[in-house]
């Protein structure tokens, strides 16, 4: 016999927010200490092929995981674009319909279905009304995560905003289950109009209008604290600003915690940390201000790199960008390339900035056969054919370290004293803060130990 679902479909985990109010559908959590399961969905275009898919699928996973979810299984379709109605085909749709009430009668229910794309109101509306279960696309799940890592008042406030900007164009779906009967315009409403008007349409309205004034007075409290965080930029002294950059999940807070000799949190997974942290570190007799940033990721959504600008001031206003890279990744190469487009974005493209290439402790790679014709791939570049590569590319503007083993951080700190001295010579040039050894009078012109990084 077919069981009923355990957790109705309207039920979400999804932190959005509802002002006091707003009736209707409400998300809300389900008491479970069961992991809640998920399928995920992804296209195949001509733009993205197969293997890209799947790598957007790890990552889509690795983004359930991240919130709390089991992926149990995922499902693709080929196509020359999402259909603007259900993403999916009506076949696809029903494949996974039927997988849904296969594991249903097995008693193992799926929770939600999430798209590695994000979905309109419309499709939203259409997948849900034919799959049943709760429906998320991948910006929201973001979302979703970086409600969960919030931690003060200025990414509590950027996060709701990012919410209350995905949320305002999806207002009608969460409304289907009131009647919305009437149409046409002006005073009388258009014809057959009259007295048909149904409670749906008014209390959309009312909720737009709540959620245009709270965007609105969020928009005022971000630039308020826009304001008050130039100001404490501005009171950090004539010292050199060195950002941490990169792709999200690559170790920039772990290397930070080397560098500062802080404790930032750090954690193997994605968007562990949301606040830029800034803290004052001295090589030697150089000091200089380095700050850990929100990391970046493939499909940002819009909404998040606008409501999080702020926070990203901290990389316009840097003198020096350290993009931290996760060599260990098969796709890298591809992650930075999306680092380098979210700067250029920020329009910080052009400041001085080197790769550090991290984690080659975790670097593996497969050598072909002799025998075997086939084009060589990443996996069968050894970690010393890809440190010539780069190293010729880049020449002393990359380097390879891992931060977990320690593995070439003397190195890290002198060529960054050196990049740091050189651009606080040229920005001040009477060296306000180049003091001397307090071991030797004349020793400030010797080279510099590299081994002795303090926190102030």
């Amino acid at each position: 016999m077919k069981t009923s679902r355990s957790k109705h479909y309207n039920s979400s985990r999804s932190s959005l927010p509802f002002e006091e109010g707003m009736t209707g559908v409400r998300y809300h959590n389900v008491v479970d200490d069961s992991p809640e399961r998920a399928v995920l969905v992804g296209l195949v275009t001509p733009q993205q092929d197969e293997r890209r898919t799947a790598e957007y699928l790890d990552e889509l996973q690795f983004l359930a995981e991240t919130a709390g979810v089991e992926t149990v299984r995922r499902f693709t379709q080929r196509a020359s674009g999402p259909h603007p109605a259900t993403y999916l085909g009506s076949g696809k749709l029903t494949e996974i319909r039927q997988y849904i009430d296969a594991e249903e009668e097995e008693d193992r229910n799926v929770d939600m279905v999430v798209f590695d794309d994000e979905l309109s109101a419309k499709q939203l509306r259409n997948i849900e009304a034919e799959l049943k279960v709760k429906i998320l696309d991948r910006t929201s799940l973001i979302l979703d995560i970086f409600a969960m890592r919030a931690q003060t008042a200025n990414a509590k406030t950027q996060v709701e905003l990012a919410q209350y900007r995905y949320m305002l164009p999806r207002l009608q779906r969460l409304w289907t289950h009131l009647e919305r009967q009437g149409g046409g315009s002006g005073s009388g409403g258009g014809k057959g109009s009259v007295g048909l008007r149904g409670p749906g349409e008014t209390q959309l309205e009312m909720d737009r209008r709540i959620i245009l004034g709270r965007i609105s007075l969020l928009k005022q409290r971000l630039a308020d604290i826009d304001r008050q965080k130039a100001t404490q930029r501005g009171n950090r002294g004539r010292m050199i600003r060195v950002a941490l950059v990169g792709y999200t999940n690559v170790g920039k807070s772990t290397l930070m915690n080397l560098l500062s000799k802080s404790e930032v949190f750090a954690e193997n997974k994605l968007f562990a940390t949301l606040d830029t942290t800034v803290r004052k570190v001295i090589v030697d007799n150089l000091p200089f201000l380095l700050s850990d940033t929100v990391g970046f990721i493939r499909k940002l959504p819009t909404d998040l790199v606008e409501s999080f600008k702020s926070t990203l001031d901290e990389v316009r206003e840097a003198d020096l960008l350290l993009h931290v890279v996760d060599i260990s990744h098969p796709n890298f190469e591809e992650q930075i390339s999306v680092v380098d487009r979210t700067l250029a974005d920020l329009g910080c493209a052009d400041k001085p900035s080197m790769i550090i290439f991290n984690k080659i402790d975790a670097y593996t790679w497969e050598q072909k056969d002799e025998d075997d014709l086939t084009p060589a791939t990443q996996r069968n570049v050894s970690l010393d054919s890809l440190i010539h590569t780069w190293m010729s590319r880049l020449g002393g503007d990359c380097l390879f370290i891992s931060a977990r083993c320690r593995t070439n951080l003397d190195t890290l700190r002198q060529t960054i004293y050196n990049k740091v001295r050189q651009l606080h010579v040229q920005k001040y040039p009477y060296n306000d803060f180049l003091f001397q050894h307090y071991d030797s009078p004349d020793a400030a012109d010797e080279a510099p130990a590299t081994d002795n990084t303090t926190r102030q």
